[in-house]
């Protein structure tokens, strides 16, 4: 009798894969297009799935066979789950498996951008050695705001301990969890007193562009800002006008609105060649959530999860 199978369409380890091939036939292709999908998936008990296909109804509707869908990592957005699940498909994600990876990355680029490190860096490979110039600030005993207290908030915030900070943390959906030197708070609250504030949101209607003109306006301690959740949080362009009217003191952001550079407009070249060249930014490609550890990590964790292990 042949055994079921499972078709994964992104990279992923291969104790995953290993793990699979005990039970099902595994369909591994990484680079399949979404036409290619829609070919397959009607053959497919199970899917494995990252941010690189949308899984809509018109997906759905073909897998006629299809049991789970897999999520490695964080983040919902791209799959119909609501559609998915009304036609008995379960979906499950691994967020705890490359928390710590995103938190260690926020908290690593948020050091190197208050002590000015990248900079420093390249003016030093260029034969500058400014000292005055690149004077950094410390981040023992600041305030430091958390938008969206899920799996990668509260882990960036655990490793925040040490550094003597205030949290600040803004999540509608969370409450009871203020404990020492982290706080609940309000959004507004986070305006007016962080010096530091990182998003750690699912894209949704509620939160696509919620860092924007209005968002900017509103801060009163010129905080550094940081992104690793989803690049739509934050409307590009106006985070531009808020660090040149001094609303920011300096953006890390290791998400983009549009990532996939090759379709760049102008304009969009022009924008991400404007922030290349600011000083206070840091840009990294989407790698916050992709450790070594956070590969396997993702991996086990949704292998346990599909299977209640």
């Amino acid at each position: 009798m042949s055994k079921p199978t499972v078709l994964i369409t992104a990279r992923c380890h291969p104790w995953l894969i290993d793990k699979l091939d005990e039970q099902f036939t595994v369909d591994y292709r990484p680079s399949i297009s979404y036409e290619e999908l829609l070919e397959s998936i009607g053959t497919a008990t199970g899917l494995i799935v990252t941010t690189r296909l949308r899984i809509d109804a018109a997906v759905i509707d073909k897998a006629s066979q299809l049991q789970w869908i897999g999520r490695l990592g964080s983040g919902l957005e791209l799959i119909d789950v609501a559609y998915a699940e009304s036609k008995g498909i379960r979906v499950a994600s691994s967020p705890e498996g490359n928390r710590n990876a995103v938190a260690e990355h926020a908290l690593g680029m948020l050091l190197g951008l208050m002590n000015h490190l990248y900079r420093s860096y390249t003016e030093v490979q260029q034969g500058l050695w400014r000292r005055d110039e690149n004077r950094g600030t410390e981040l023992a005993g600041k305030t430091v705001g958390i938008i969206g207290y899920g799996h990668t908030g509260s882990q960036f915030a655990k490793l925040l301990q040490p550094f003597g900070v205030t949290v600040l943390a803004y999540d509608p959906y969370k409450f009871g969890f203020a404990s020492g030197y982290i706080r609940e708070a309000s959004l507004e609250q986070i305006q007016r007193y962080a010096d530091v504030i990182s998003f750690h949101v699912p894209l949704t209607a509620e939160t696509r562009h919620m860092a924007n003109h209005a968002f900017f306006e509103a801060l009163e301690q010129q905080p550094f800002l940081l992104n690793t959740s989803r690049g739509k949080v934050i409307h590009l362009q106006h985070l531009r006008q808020a660090l040149e009217a001094g609303q920011v003191r300096g953006a890390a952001l290791d998400v983009l609105e549009n990532e996939k550079l090759a379709t760049y407009t102008d304009a969009e070249h022009a924008l991400l060649q404007w922030f290349g060249s600011q000083p206070n930014v840091l840009i990294t490609p989407h790698i916050a959530g992709y450790s070594h550890e956070a590969f396997e990590g993702m991996a086990k964790v949704l292998y346990q999860k599909l299977f209640h292990l």
